[in-house]
């Protein structure tokens, strides 16, 4: 891109991006001025300077909050929260990873939960070990907002309800409902934000969290979540899982201060 009269680089750059976008080129070291990398946010650009995005792997990453323990990111649909030592490709603590070493080549990361790797949303990691086992200890007093977005399958839902049932898994990681003996409590409430003419929007918050929880339950009352072949989903109108976790919220068990992190729900889940 050609700048075509004197301004700062920030400026420029807000022309074709918007502000979170800008703070995270800069941040990620990808912005190069005359083939020079630049990350200085008021550096002057001259008329006819030549600006160029040269985008890295870890452009995946959208990092929501970082401090001294933590770092929250937005994951993309279609990344691995963590590999199961099974699967080689690029996972979103690799990236993380990857981040921090940037910074300081011996920061460690620990994972604190993980998200399906089609669910995108909030997700949260480590930078201190010692605050990763008090996150785990007491996870579910710690934590006290889980919520997401769902896009599921018809309509006709109450306006607001709550699902519960137990669930297990299978030998072939098949989360199926069950009964007290077998499987574990799992509470999800949800609201209708909007019904479309194939699918409704929900709202979702978690009083647990089983795996695959969201998606077996809303399969189980005929409303799979789209794109869940998995789980009966038979449409895919938006081409990804329809299931973002836009909410997450958690009392640092330390120093007892909430935190508190919100996304966008991504715009395919409305519709046209």
């Amino acid at each position: 891109m050609k700048v075509k009269k004197e301004m700062k680089l920030i400026d420029f750059l807000s022309l074709s991006y918007n502000r979170k976008n800008v703070k995270n080129l800069l941040k990620y070291k990808e912005v190069y001025v005359n083939g020079k990398q630049v990350s200085q946010f008021d550096y002057l650009l001259k008329e006819d300077d030549l600006v160029e995005i040269k985008k890295e792997n870890n452009s995946l990453l959208e990092i929501l909050y970082e401090d001294q323990d933590f770092v929250v990111i937005n994951k993309p649909s279609g990344l691995l929260s963590m590999s199961d030592g099974k699967e080689k490709e690029k996972t979103a603590y690799h990236y993380v990873s990857e981040y921090l070493k940037k910074q300081n080549k011996n920061q460690k990361v620990f994972i604190v939960h993980r998200l399906d790797r089609e669910t995108s949303g909030v997700l949260m990691f480590c930078k201190n070990e010692k605050v990763r086992d008090l996150l785990q200890k007491d996870w579910n007093k710690i934590v006290y907002l889980r919520g997401y977005m769902a896009l599921v399958e018809g309509k006709g839902l109450k306006k607001q309800g709550t699902l519960k049932n137990y669930l297990a898994e299978s030998k072939t990681q098949q989360v199926y409902i069950s009964n007290k003996e077998k499987g574990k409590l799992a509470i999800t409430h949800y609201k209708v934000i909007k019904e479309m003419k194939n699918q409704t929007l929900l709202e979702i918050n978690l009083d647990t969290g089983r795996k695959n929880q969201i998606r077996v339950q809303l399969s189980n009352i005929n409303h799979p979540i789209v794109g869940d072949k998995k789980y009966g989903a038979t449409s895919n109108p938006i081409r990804r899982l329809g299931l973002h976790a836009h909410a997450f919220g958690f009392v640092h068990p330390k120093t007892k201060k909430k935190y508190e992190f919100k996304t966008d729900c991504p715009k395919e889940f409305y519709g046209r």
